[in-house]
Order: structure tokens, then C-alpha cells, then sequence
């Protein structure tokens, strides 16, 4: 028997793997569990274009969505013509 608890559900899908990395690294900063799954499919180009689910533990999965909905909110803040990110590193022609 199953602890209900315990069982894994979907939180969210997004389009491929690095979205799924971003969701999960920031669900841990809340202290939440979580995993990516379906990431062999992300990649396909069809009528049906696959996606990374992020899943949790059913027991925290309230908060899993609050906290998501709180990364969300924060990034969205984030001007991002206002960030320094350094500048391009340029070639050498080998």
C-alpha cells in the first residue's frame, strides 16, 4: 500500500529540460523536493511537441505551488536591461 502523502504529482510542465532545472533548483531553495520527469520526450518536433513535468510529494505540493507562484512573481520583477551579466568573451581563431 501507497502513502498518499508520499505519491508523486505534477506540479507543472515546461517545454524542456533546463526550465525543469531552473523550477526543481528553486523549489529546493524552499525546501521542497522535487523532481523532472519526461525529459526523453522534450526534444520531439511533432503535432505533440513533448514536455518536462516538475512533480513533488502530494503532501507538499500546496506549497510547492506557492512557492512557484513566488519565483514567478520575483522573476518577473527582475529588469533584466538593468543586470550587468559581463561581457561576451570573444573567439580566437584557432
Amino acid at each position: 500500500m501507497t502513502d498518499d502523502a508520499n505519491e508523486l504529482t505534477k506540479l507543472t510542465a515546461v517545454p524542456d529540460e533546463a526550465q525543469a532545472a531552473l523550477v526543481v533548483h528553486a523549489l529546493a531553495d524552499h525546501g521542497i523536493e522535487a523532481q523532472a520527469t519526461g525529459d526523453y520526450t522534450s526534444g520531439f518536433r511533432a503535432e505533440a511537441p513533448g514536455s518536462v513535468q516538475v512533480v513533488v510529494k502530494q503532501a507538499d505540493l500546496a506549497r510547492a505551488k506557492q512557492a512557484l507562484a513566488l519565483v514567478k512573481r520575483q522573476d518577473a520583477q527582475i529588469d533584466w536591461s538593468q543586470v550587468d551579466v559581463g561581457d561576451a568573451e570573444e573567439e580566437e581563431d584557432v
